[in-house]
């Protein structure tokens, strides 16, 4: 123990209401949640991870909104210095994820927007490190392919990896699968996204918090306890830090 006060935990369904309080009272648009969650997980890679070992970033994007946090973590990183490559085997419809991926695009970084095995394994092949923007907090198993088949390739890689806002394959509540070859899927560095979520009582690794967002109103409103983000800083290292749920 640390002797600090318990962060807390936000379930999948207050982390969706929360998310929707962001939006509303909070005035932010979802463009901007994206834009400061994606800043949020270059800035981990960053300190984790640097390019002069590390260049080649193979960045998993899934559907939904943890996936475009994914894209916009690889515009950062480019401009960190670092060569990301982006595997988007399921693109998202909306005009936000096409400007993401045309932003990508103006920058020369490979993006992979159809599922092919041997790609996969030979970008992983080509990769020192892989970041996990799969599914994030609305995630509710079983995992459908490819993304099942993509998480198995990630584990059988042996590369490190950086998990955005949970471990893909966990469920948010209860944590990693039971059986199969998910189950031992455990990211060496996790960063939660706004909260840690409960699965975080099953994590073992390196452990950040981002999302700088949260007023004071919706913390009290949500009876948060939140650490401080030190300067300029967009994440913040709790690794060891008790949990406990809201």
């Amino acid at each position: 123990m640390t002797g600090k006060p318990a962060i807390s935990l936000l379930s999948a369904s207050v982390a969706k209401a929360l998310d929707g309080e962001l939006m509303s009272t909070g005035a932010f648009s979802v463009d901007q949640l994206m834009e400061l969650a994606g800043l949020s997980v270059s800035q981990v890679v960053y300190r984790e991870y640097p390019s002069s070992s590390h260049a080649k970033v193979l960045v998993c994007c899934g559907p939904g909104n943890n996936g475009g946090d994914g894209l916009v973590a690889a515009r950062h990183l480019w401009q960190y210095g670092y060569q990301p490559t982006v595997y988007y085997p399921k693109p998202s419809s909306p005009d936000l994820y096409k400007r993401l991926c045309k932003q990508l695009e103006d920058l020369d970084i490979p993006i992979h927007t159809t599922h092919n095995s041997k790609i996969l394994h030979q970008l992983l092949g080509q990769s020192s490190l892989v970041v996990d923007s799969l599914f994030g907090f609305s995630f509710k198993g079983p995992v459908r392919e490819p993304f099942g088949e993509i998480i198995s390739a990630i584990v059988d890689s042996k590369l490190h990896v950086v998990s955005v806002d949970a471990p893909s394959s966990w469920e948010i509540d209860e944590g990693p699968q039971k059986e199969g070859p998910m189950k031992n899927f455990n990211p060496n560095v996790l960063i939660s996204l706004t909260a840690p979520k409960p699965c975080c009582n099953f994590y073992k690794g390196k452990h950040y918090l981002g999302g700088r967002f949260v007023s004071k109103a919706i913390k009290d409103k949500y009876h948060l306890q939140l650490p401080s983000y030190p300067g300029m800083d967009q994440i913040v290292d709790i690794t060891d830090q008790p949990l406990a749920t809201v």
